[in-house]
């Protein structure tokens, strides 16, 4: 199998597939009607709620859904075949993801653009939106826990890469008080690009200073550090840090993604990895549990993925000018991010599978695999670091997009600055997810706790985000401490697939109150019922056999006990629901509500 027959195939079936069953999701199940002005037009506001061009819209969400998940699930899932994580990533991102994104974004537009814990708490009742609400906070900070690990194996002990991505803060922070002095974002922007590119490349010439020295950290050193480092992106204004290095960032994405693309057509590299491996039915070095139900938890982001949730019923909302931007925004970017993941998965399957397995799996699981680098040594000579036994996903792509790169006559020289600049822009850009999404769990903290304590509840209010944060912060950095990128990402998969089913549950509500037919139901019904089932599995798999298992490499009382409140919230969740159905399926349909309540 080729890279460039699955790129193809692959773009061709999601344009499909947007075509058509996005025009259907649109036009006949949600009735998306142009006539009725959006939350966007009804509080415009100047602020929170402005009428934006779909395009600039779509740039905004897709930045905000697409952080690590899309990078470094299909990458971890390459360890059962290249086969299964593609059949996911198109399967999940049309039935599920795409959908998903779609209906909840729709759900929180008829209510103002309120999140979606107060709309499962209008759709559902009270029960249903405590629920909600306690369990977007688990998954956030579960979250924060999964994209840091991700970070912190493509940093340890790499001065050069800490160096690169560290610069990048002063140089967001600069960008951000030179846009506010003087209103032009063409000049600070291109400044600030250039400082980016010239971190990477005085990234060498620190390597053996004292100052690499300082910067060469080990994973509990970074486990401490990156918390810290979200603190004060968390409690700083928006516009200092966070603001400006999401805008530096998207540039970065947009463009290494493009690269790639370009890069796969040139040299149309062969997929080195099997479509399934011995491993499909467990006991991988990477992921220990079988094919079923790890696959789809383990890919998140690039098919269905919990996360979007935030943003769906976030920011975005309150932006959309009409209601038929729903289609681009919310089914299209989706799409668009599996692409994102497609082009992961290529990346690593590229790799000669002895080459993929001693990077993600430590050396001493390694030697019991028998198998022999390939390629590995002399890459990692090129690169100028060691790249065995470095998990998490980050350095397989990193190292993937360099074999590729290199291919190319004119780039076969610049390993380690192609190995480098990845490492920035994965890093950079997870930083920037880490960033929103502490400030989001900052938010929930607050929202939450306020209801026992009122002054928490104001965001301005200086002490309480302060604490919030602290809180926020210390939640997942403990578990970012004390976890494996094992034991963490499979807590995380769960978490984000439980927190989409939360979604998919109270789109198939609204769908029922609001489409002509009921059968229009199964398009929330038929995902959610596979992932339902799938994160339930998984999670008593998890905890059976790693959390509360003391002999697992994962033994973790904590992730344990949180993976089993979070099960019993999606329950109540689902019960609550199947009520509400039952009552709205034996009510006369004449009650049903038009789209904007």
């Amino acid at each position: 199998m080729n890279a460039v027959s699955i790129v193809i195939g692959s773009i061709c079936l999601l344009i499909i597939a947007y075509r058509l069953y996005g025009t259907f999701m649109a036009a006949k199940v949600l009735k998306l009607d142009d006539s009725k002005p959006t939350p966007a037009h009804e509080l415009n506001d100047g602020k929170d709620y402005v009428p934006t061009n779909k395009w600039v819209t779509f740039g905004h969400h897709f930045a905000a859904i697409a952080a690590a998940g899309p990078l470094v699930g299909p990458i971890l899932a390459a360890q059962f075949g290249y086969l299964p994580g593609l059949l996911w990533l198109l399967i999940g991102a049309v039935i599920g993801g795409a959908v998903h994104d779609a209906v909840v974004l729709f759900a929180s537009m008829r209510k103002k653009g309120k999140s979606l814990s107060e709309v499962a708490k209008e759709e559902l009742g009270p029960v249903a939106g405590f629920c909600t609400g306690l369990a977007m906070l688990f998954i956030i900070t579960i979250t924060m826990a999964g994209l840091s690990m991700v970070v912190l194996h493509a940093l340890e002990h790499n001065p050069w890469g800490t160096f690169s991505v560290g610069i990048t803060i002063p140089i967001a922070m600069f960008v951000g008080i030179a846009y506010k002095k003087t209103g032009n974002l063409k000049l600070t922007s291109t400044i600030g690009f250039i400082l980016v590119m010239v971190g990477v490349f005085v990234g060498p010439s620190i390597q053996g200073t004292v100052l690499g020295d300082w910067l060469t950290f080990d994973a509990k050193t970074l486990a401490i550090i990156l918390p810290i480092y979200a603190f004060f992106a968390a409690a700083l204004p928006v516009w200092l840090l966070l603001a400006p290095r999401d805008y530096l960032s998207s540039f970065m994405k947009i463009g290494v993604f493009i690269a790639l693309i370009v890069g796969v057509f040139i040299i149309n590299p062969t997929i080195q990895m099997p479509a399934f491996t011995k491993f499909t039915s467990g006991g991988g070095p990477v992921l220990a549990g079988p094919v079923w139900p790890f696959i789809s938890i383990t890919i998140a982001c690039g098919a269905i993925s919990g996360f979007h949730a935030f943003v769906g019923s976030g920011t975005t909302p309150k932006m959309l000018d009409r209601w038929s931007d729903i289609k681009v925004v919310g089914f299209g970017a989706m799409l668009v991010e599996c692409v994102v993941g497609i082009m992961a998965l290529v990346a690593a399957t590229a790799l000669q599978p002895a080459d993929y397995f001693a990077i993600n799996s430590t050396p001493e699981v390694f030697k019991t695999l028998g198998m022999q680098v390939d390629q590995l040594p002399k890459l990692a000579e090129e690169i100028g670091i060691n790249l065995e036994g470095r998990t998490g996903g980050a350095v397989t792509l990193a190292v993937g997009m360099t074999y590729i790169f290199t291919s190319i006559p004119w780039f076969a020289k610049l390993s380690s600055y192609f190995f480098q600049f990845v490492i920035m822009f994965e890093a950079v850009f997870i930083l920037t997810a880490i960033d929103s999404g502490t400030r989001v769990a900052r938010y929930l903290i607050q929202d939450f706790f306020g209801e026992f304590y009122k002054p928490l509840k104001r965001t301005d209010w200086l002490p309480g985000s302060i604490i919030a944060s602290a809180v926020a912060c210390f939640m997942w950095g403990y578990l970012l401490y004390s976890g494996d990128i094992g034991s963490v990402w499979a807590l995380f998969g769960v978490s984000n697939q439980l927190m989409a089913s939360i979604g998919l549950i109270i789109g198939a509500t609204v769908i029922l109150k609001i489409a002509d037919k009921r059968r229009y139901i199964l398009t929330c019904l038929v995902p959610l019922l596979y992932l339902f089932v799938t994160v339930n599995y998984a999670g008593y798999w998890m905890v059976t056999n790693v959390y509360l298992n003391p002999a697992a490499a994962g033994y973790s009382v904590l992730n344990g006990v949180l993976s089993i409140i979070m099960l019993i919230l999606g329950v109540v969740i689902l019960v609550s629901a199947i009520k509400k159905w039952m009552e709205m399926w034996n009510s006369p349909r004449t009650q049903l509500e038009t789209h904007v309540a």
